[in-house]
C-alpha cells in the first residue's frame, strides 16, 4: 500500500473524467491532460461528473497503484475551477486543470469533509 506524507504532491483533476479508464488511461490522462510525469512524486485524484466516486493514481517506485472509492449516498466537495486556482501563465488562456492540494486536505476530502466550508458534508454518517 502506498501512503501520503507531508512530501507528497497530491494533484486533483478539476474537471471530471471518465472513470471507466484503467491504468493505461488514468496515466495518459496525468501525462497530457495535466501536464505532469506519472513517474514523478505525485499522486493523481480524479472524480466523474456526478462528483460520487474517485480514482487516485500513484506511483511508488516500482509500479502503479490505482485505488477507487464509490459514494453510496452523496457528493465529494470538490473544488471549482475558478481563476484563483490558475497559474498567472495559465490564467489568460485555459481553465485550470489541476489543484494542488496537502495529503491532509486529500484525507479530509476523501473523508466527507468541504474544504471550504469547514465542516462535513450532510450525507456523511459513520456508524
Amino acid at each position: 500500500m502506498f501512503s501520503f506524507n507531508s512530501h507528497s504532491k497530491i494533484l486533483l483533476a478539476v474537471e471530471p473524467v471518465d472513470l471507466r479508464k484503467n491504468f493505461a488511461g488514468l496515466w495518459a490522462l496525468a501525462a497530457e491532460s495535466l501536464g505532469v510525469e506519472p513517474r514523478s512524486d505525485s499522486v493523481f485524484v480524479f472524480t466523474n461528473r456526478a462528483h460520487s466516486r474517485v480514482k487516485i493514481l500513484a506511483w511508488d517506485g516500482t509500479g502503479v497503484w490505482v485505488c477507487a472509492k464509490h459514494l453510496e449516498k452523496g457528493t465529494f466537495a470538490w473544488p471549482r475551477n475558478t481563476a484563483a486556482n490558475r497559474s498567472h501563465r495559465a490564467a489568460a488562456a485555459a481553465p485550470c486543470a489541476k489543484i494542488r492540494i496537502e495529503p491532509t486536505a486529500l484525507v479530509m476530502l476523501l473523508d466527507g469533509f468541504d474544504l471550504r466550508e469547514g465542516c462535513r458534508r450532510p450525507w456523511f454518517e459513520r456508524e
